[in-house]
């Protein structure tokens, strides 16, 4: 059996934008379904709201998210981050894009164990945590 574990993200209101700046940032593909498009819609406030999205990047990073049906009630953050990791140079760029506009909590620097790592809070709320893998101890 395979199993594999891919992020669910929730936002208030802003999943559309969220999952498209994911995209700039991954590459890929994205599909994005509105409450509407479900036939799901409570009210005209949930219309243009995201029921479901799913981005499958160019390197393998796979995300899904969706609005909360009442963007006032989201709460945003949680007991985890998104964690990736990967090579230098990908890692680097996708370091600046994430962190960008948001909060960093651990600079992208070389480790304790040897490897750049780095954690933040992007723009969107989002934790993410980067680990270069396969980086010789310095």
């Amino acid at each position: 059996m395979t199993a594999r574990v891919t992020p669910y993200l929730t936002f208030g209101g802003n999943a559309r934008e969220a999952m498209e700046f994911y995209r700039s940032v991954f590459g890929g593909t994205l599909d994005i379904a509105t409450f509407a498009d479900l036939h799901r819609a409570e009210s005209a406030a949930q219309e243009r709201l995201i029921a479901h999205s799913m981005l499958k990047g160019t390197a393998g990073v796979v995300l899904m998210g969706s609005d909360t049906p009442t963007p006032e009630e989201h709460r945003p953050g949680g007991s985890f981050s998104v964690a990736l990791g990967g090579d230098e140079a990908d890692l680097t760029e996708y370091w600046a894009a994430l962190s960008g506009g948001g909060t960093v909590t651990v600079p992208f620097a070389t480790s304790a164990w040897g490897s750049l790592h780095g954690q933040c809070v992007d723009r969107f709320g989002t934790a993410w945590q980067l680990n270069v893998t396969g980086r010789p101890a310095a």
